[in-house]
């Protein structure tokens, strides 16, 4: 039942200061933090970390940000005998500000991972007939992406995309490729044209995006909750209360849960209700793989909250 994940994999330099700078502005900061990152990287520890086998393709450059990634990776139990040590650029780099509420600022430099191309998609492919689904995200070139969806198509895996950073467009073609889609507030209202701000606007986003040819959208409100819509149902979620501190990774903690519930044959519902619970989790601490929670932490939550565990699965 292995996890495929095919993306991006950074370094992340956090910054914590009191609020977040506007255009021109130079904020004294409070603390520093160089930790492992990327949508891709994340997702794959998320996985990793609640016990699901789990392998990641993509690429790094030979420095040692990209020699760092790799082993952090591999301590957090995600095989990685398929990311590519690229000698010509860089690694990824995520340079993030923190303010005291938890909100972030994110700029993205792609390195290795802006030359993720069909030589990559080869090495995804030949792990497909092992695999159970793949994840998607956006900070890998499109061309890349749809290129990995059609084949996960092509051999019948479920196909997860986080359509994240955030874009007003994808290829009409990514559409039908995708069983389940999960956009943030931010990355729904691009998509849409409008405002996604609550149940009532989550609804009518995920009604467009079903009817571009999604079987499953998932619209992440943050604070507010979740709402999941498919041809056959639709609910929302409240989210589940905790202390947020960072932001970061809460939606790649949430596609780590809901991709871990679904392999452990939960229904949708149930695996929605992980995601929440995971991404609520990693809000709670500081950092982008260093917030994901681990499995005992996971059912602990699970517990205290009157709800199935992945242990007793």
């Amino acid at each position: 039942m292995t996890i495929i994940v095919f993306g991006s994999i950074n370094i992340d330099l956090v910054a914590t200061a009191k609020s977040l700078p506007v255009a021109g502005e130079t904020l004294l900061g409070e603390s520093f933090l160089k930790v492992p990152g990327g949508k891709g990287a994340n997702q794959a520890v998320a996985l990793a970390r609640l016990g699901i086998p789990t392998q990641i393709v993509g690429r790094v450059g030979a420095d040692s940000f990209g020699e760092e990634l790799v082993s952090n990776l591999q301590a957090s139990g995600v095989q990685t005998d398929n990311i590519l040590v690229d000698e010509s650029v860089s690694s990824g780099v995520a340079i993030i500000n923190v303010d005291h509420h938890g909100e972030n600022q994110i700029v993205v430099v792609p390195g290795a991972n802006g030359r993720v191309n069909q030589e990559d998609v080869e090495r995804l492919s030949r792990l497909l007939p092992t695999a159970t689904a793949i994840l998607l995200q956006l900070e890998i070139p499109m061309a890349a992406v749809v290129a990995a969806a059609q084949a996960a198509r092509n051999a019948n895996i479920t196909v997860i995309l986080d359509p994240a950073p955030a874009r007003s467009h994808l290829p009409e073609e990514l559409y039908p490729l995708v069983d389940i889609i999960t956009p943030n507030e931010v990355e729904a209202g691009q998509l849409v044209g409008f405002a996604v701000d609550g149940e009532e606007t989550a609804a009518q986003a995920t009604a467009i995006l079903l009817q571009r040819g999604v079987k499953c959208a998932i619209a992440k409100l943050g604070a507010k909750g979740v709402y999941c819509a498919t041809a056959e149902e639709s609910f929302f979620l409240r989210a589940f209360p905790v202390q947020a501190v960072d932001t970061v990774a809460a939606g790649d903690a949430f596609n780590g849960g809901l991709a871990a519930a679904l392999t452990a044959g939960l229904s949708l519902h149930q695996a929605v209700v992980w995601g929440a619970a995971a991404g609520a989790l990693a809000t709670t601490k500081q950092g982008a793989q260093t917030s994901l929670p681990d499995k005992s932490t996971f059912d602990a939550f699970l517990r205290q909250k009157g709800l199935q565990q992945f242990s007793s699965i």
